[in-house]
Parts: structure tokens; sequence; C-alpha cells
């Protein structure tokens, strides 16, 4: 993670009818704005979250209300007050939800990472990481999530 301007990775606009909706559920409020900020600037409509109980709350409403697809994709931290971010990923599995999840963590180690894939993580990136990794692994989920092979176009 950088406070630097980082070339970001925008989504290829022509897959979709309006910007993809990212879920963002991140505890540490600076991280978080962080996160928003990148992800906005890179193309993305941003919902934030505080915790594990609001992230389970938003993506039960969007079940619930018929579009279990509303988000195109996921971040999450792992360590979170309430739910963790894994506890939230074995919900979601367990009610096989097809939206791409990625998980970050400040505490990475191969038994976290091997948690994370084992219950359905399209991604586990280490804090700190460059915005630009961030980026561009949601550019690459959401083409393969909506059967795209073309690359996401550059800003």
């Amino acid at each position: 993670m950088t406070a630097q301007t980082v070339p970001v990775v925008p989504p290829e606009p022509s897959l979709f009818e309006h910007r993809p909706r990212v879920l963002v559920a991140e505890d540490d409020s600076e991280m978080r704005n962080l996160i928003t900020a990148t992800l906005r600037n890179a193309g993305y409509d941003v919902t934030e979250v505080r915790d594990g109980m609001e992230l389970l709350d938003f993506v039960e409403a969007a079940a619930k209300f018929g579009a279990p697809d509303r988000y195109a994709a996921v971040v999450s931290d792992i360590r979170m007050p309430w739910l963790s971010g894994l506890d939230v990923l074995a919900v979601l599995s367990a009610a096989s939800w097809r939206t791409p999840v990625v998980l970050i963590t400040a505490f990475g180690d191969a038994e976290t990472h091997a948690e994370g894939r084992d219950l359905g993580a399209a991604a586990v990136l280490d804090k700190p990481f460059e915005m630009s990794e961030l980026t561009g692994t949601l550019a690459r989920l959401i083409m393969r999530a909506s059967g795209s092979s073309a690359p996401p176009s550059s800003r």
C-alpha cells in the first residue's frame, strides 16, 4: 500500500451497462478510504462497510431483493470485528455465492491463504499491497466472471 498515485487498471466499459459495483469491507477507516478512493478513481461504483456483520447484511439484502449479482466483486479484510472475512466467506460459500471475493490481510501466512482459497476466495492479498495489484486483480476477476477474454483498457 502506498500513498503515492499508482496507475490503475479500469474495468472495460463495454462489458458493463453501468460501472461495476464493488463491496468493500475494512474496519480500518484509513485503509477503507484509500481502497474506496482508488477503486472509484479506477471507475468502480463502491459500497463500503466497516465490519463483517455489515458485509453480510449487504450481501443478504442483495439476495433477498433478487439481485444476488448486484456486486461484481467483494473486497474484504480478514480480521474485522464481529465476523471475520473468513466467517463471511464461509457463509457465502455455503450459499453458493458466485461473486468473486478478494480477501486482504496483514496476517497472511500460508495457512490463512489456504483457508481463504478452500472457502472460495478468488484471491488473497497481503498488506501492504500496491493499489495497482488490487485494481488489476479486480479487473481480471470481473472480466472472467463476465465471460470476456478481452483485456481491460488502460487509462
